[in-house]
């Protein structure tokens, strides 16, 4: 069958929203329902139906957060023309806007406004090139006063405000917080010319922080109201874009600056994998990890509480970290839950710095959380806990794609502060200028500067390439430091790392040295408790010497190889093993004295021979009680070979995330085609045939139309059916039947571009379909 396609884009002339639907292209409705996904669902049948849903009030609302402050302006004046009932032409919208600009608003160029005008055509908010409809549910989605911006511009600047709201009393000043928080338009008989100067109300207006509307109404104008709140500071009426004037900073500044935040946060994270692994924390009741367990977290990881808790959280986001019951479990078990790491934080401990950051802005970018909230109160006035349920926030990935988006917009290294960036979204987004106040901007770009996808202000090549899809772990491997293979080694037993060390030679380092500073160029500080630990994983005396000689730009202190030489010489002269434990010296004074020491009970030691001895205790049990006794043993395998029983760390399985909230997937492109190819049959369906059946259930009426459908199928003609589906709704389509029998219809539905099977009681109707309607 041949396919109908609207007219061109624009057509005048359509008495309704429905015509003018019906007359634009496939692909023009095609996006309408990518713009609004919830048109799409469920599927309309008709552009009757879609234009219905396309004008309902919530629907229209959706819609309308996607608009700036230039688009609900031109609504404004259509809605002043009175554009739902009588259209207003383009002219006349001129005028309305040449008019506006003379107060001081702003004036706008012609493509500007053609822009915004094509936008709200392709959200079906207006309808018509000219004269143009506005939809009526639209008008009440305009976030000011209908007429507001008509008038006057606000005359008092930020500082001005600020000062006369700090001279207020208490009353005043309570008076003008519950307008800021409710309807900025207050009814009182106070308004009254003759009412007495003293009133709060007569101070306020006096002051200029309320407008006079009439002797009962008074209004709280936006600039005070944004003040209050701790918004930005704009007339929100303005036609044209604040514009943004940062410093213009060099890209590879930028993305040095990124990359040590990256190297920073991948150390922290894997200082909590580290702490959470050897004790798990316990999760508390309703979710989360409490104040106790934090400091407990941030000591130990060396890390400030403020930090810690975007740390966890992006662990968490990750699934790096989860709660549940761990394995092994803790030693005092006393909760249901614990926060642990999980088994796929082996596997991110083993990959590149770049893709361990990757991994952890990703999680970032997507989950619908916003750290910098805890410690905050709730509604109910209690702390918001970590890694609690109260911590969720749907709208954060939104809101981040949007702060992000607008640096993304900026030039390359171009950096803009929170307040021009939360002005900025506030006249892009003005119905959401509520959740991008500048308190929320300065967080955000906050997080995200500890992340690196942020430095100095302006948006990294990481973070841009994050953004826009591009390979992000490449940009951030490309901006790190390139790893070395080389040490300094100081006289005083410490250690320098100029910068990111090669994996095998990190591993060495951290096995010998304890970290004492970590960043660009990290400190180590070497001692016998940290070579004897090299020494537990295996390493000999000889490597230590050997890595130190060939890996240090500076000569090895004399001090340094005679503390190796000394430890070495202790260690492991008592040998441990699994018996459940034994051990063995090859110089029996020594294990006498093991044997005759306090440590000897609790381990249950017995002697089998001279220099062996066993244990029924594990293994690292013996050595941890034998080296608090002074002792030095050392672990081995049956072979006698040196064995690494450094403990791993709790794991749990990976969970998988559960949002309190599901954003519903968007349609495809193709199931759009499908569905806008369905509303044309169905409008064509909808369109009275000659010579049609009406099934009324009578065995004549089903004769007919079964003999119809067959002559149909014989002929290779389309029929136009009425059908109701088992859920009972009733559509129109038009088919093409292949064959009838069995109490089914088989049919090519051009709608689906596939053969359909329909039960023929269900059919209502049949009319053979004219040549020319196909």
């Amino acid at each position: 069958m041949t396919e109908i396609r609207g007219t061109q884009a624009g057509t005048s002339g359509a008495d309704s929203l429905t015509e003018w639907l019906s007359a634009r292209t496939d692909a023009e409705l095609t996006e309408l329902l990518r713009l609004r996904p919830d048109l799409a669902v469920p599927p309309p049948s008709t552009m009757v139906v879609l234009s219905g849903r396309a004008q309902q009030r919530a629907s229209v609302g959706r819609a309308a957060d996607e608009l700036d402050t230039l688009d609900f302006g031109l609504l404004e004046l259509l809605a002043l023309a009175g554009a739902e009932e009588t259209p207003m032409t383009r002219a006349e919208l001129n005028d309305a806007l040449a008019a506006r600009a003379l107060t001081g608003k702003g004036k706008v160029t012609k493509k500007a406004v053609d822009a915004s005008l094509a936008k709200m055509r392709a959200y079906a908010l207006i309808w018509g090139t000219d004269p143009i409809s506005i939809v009526p549910a639209a008008i009440d989605t305009i976030p000011w006063r209908l007429g507001r911006a008509l008038e006057p511009a606000e005359s008092m600047s930020e500082a001005e405000i600020t000062a006369a709201l700090n001279s207020l009393g208490e009353r005043e000043r309570g008076l003008l917080e519950t307008l800021a928080n409710s309807s900025p338009i207050g009814r009182t008989r106070d308004a009254a010319p003759e009412t007495p100067a003293d009133r709060p109300v007569q101070k306020l207006l006096a002051a200029g922080l309320l407008r006079w509307l009439d002797e009962q109404t008074v209004e709280l104008p936006a600039t005070v109201r944004q003040v209050i709140r701790g918004e930005p500071v704009f007339d929100p009426t303005t036609l044209t874009a604040p514009v943004i004037t940062g410093d213009k900073l060099k890209p590879a500044d930028v993305n040095a600056a990124a990359a040590g935040e990256a190297l920073e946060l991948v150390r922290q994270s894997e200082n909590v994998i580290a702490v959470l692994g050897a004790a798990p924390a316990p999760a508390l009741r309703a979710g989360g990890l409490g104040v106790r367990e934090l400091r407990r977290i941030a000591k130990a990881a060396d890390l400030d509480e403020s930090r810690l808790n975007l740390v966890v959280e992006l662990l968490a986001a990750a699934g790096l970290i989860a709660s549940g019951t761990p394995d092994p479990a803790p030693a005092s078990d006393t909760a249901d839950d614990y926060w642990t790491p999980t088994i796929a934080v082996d596997g991110w401990l083993n990959a590149t710095t770049a893709r361990k950051w990757e991994v952890l802005a990703s999680a970032w970018i997507d989950v619908p959380r916003v750290p910098w909230m805890i410690g905050m109160r709730d509604p109910s006035d209690k702390p918001i806990a970590a890694l609690a349920e109260e911590g969720r926030a749907p709208s954060a990935p939104r809101d981040r794609a949007s702060i992000l988006g607008l640096l993304a917009e900026l030039d390359s290294g171009q950096s803009a502060s929170p307040a021009e960036v939360s002005r900025s979204l506030a006249w892009r987004h003005p119905r959401r200028s509520g959740r991008l106040r500048t308190f929320a901007v300065e967080n955000t770009l906050a997080e995200a500067s500890a992340l690196g996808l942020v430095a100095r202000g302006a948006l990294s090549s990481p973070g841009r390439a994050m953004l826009h899809g591009g390979d992000a772990e490449a940009e951030m491997a490309a901006a790190l430091p390139k790893p070395i293979d080389y040490i300094l080694v100081q006289a005083d037993l410490t250690l320098v790392a100029p910068g990111p060390l090669v994996p095998d030679l990190l591993e060495q380092v951290t096995l010998v040295a304890d970290i004492e500073s970590a960043g660009a160029a990290s400190m180590y500080r070497i001692s016998e408790s940290s070579i004897r630990r090299a020494l537990d994983a295996g390493l000999t005396a000889t490597e230590l010497q050997t890595m130190f000689s060939t890996k240090s730009k500076t000569p090895v202190p004399q001090s340094l190889s005679y503390l190796i030489d000394d430890v070495a010489r202790r260690h492991g002269r008592l040998r441990a093993g699994v018996a459940a434990s034994f051990i063995r010296c090859e110089d029996a004074s020594l294990l006498a004295e093991v044997l005759a020491s306090p440590v000897a009970e609790p381990l249950a030691l017995r002697a089998l021979a001279p220099t062996v001895a066993v244990s029924q205790a594990p293994l690292r049990e013996v050595l941890a009680e034998l080296r608090a006794a002074g002792f030095a043993p050392a672990g081995e395998d049956s072979s006698g070979a040196l064995v690494d029983l450094r403990p791993r760390g709790a794991r749990i399985p990976n969970r998988r995330l559960r949002h309190a909230t599901r954003t519903p997937s968007s349609p495809s492109p193709e199931q759009l085609d499908a569905l806008v190819r369905t509303m044309r049959a169905g409008d064509r369906a909808a369109t009275p045939g000659r010579g049609g059946v009406r099934a009324d259930g009578s065995r004549e009426s089903n004769a007919a139309a079964i003999a119809l459908l067959s002559s149909a199928a014989r002929e290779g003609k389309s029929v136009n059916i009425g059908y109701v589906d088992a859920q009972g709704v009733a559509t129109h389509r038009i088919v093409d039947p292949v064959s009838v029998g069995g109490g089914q219809l088989d049919a090519f539905d051009p709608a689906s571009g596939a053969v359909r099977r329909f039960t023929l009681h269900r059919i209502t109707s049949v009319s053979p379909v004219e040549s020319g309607k196909k």
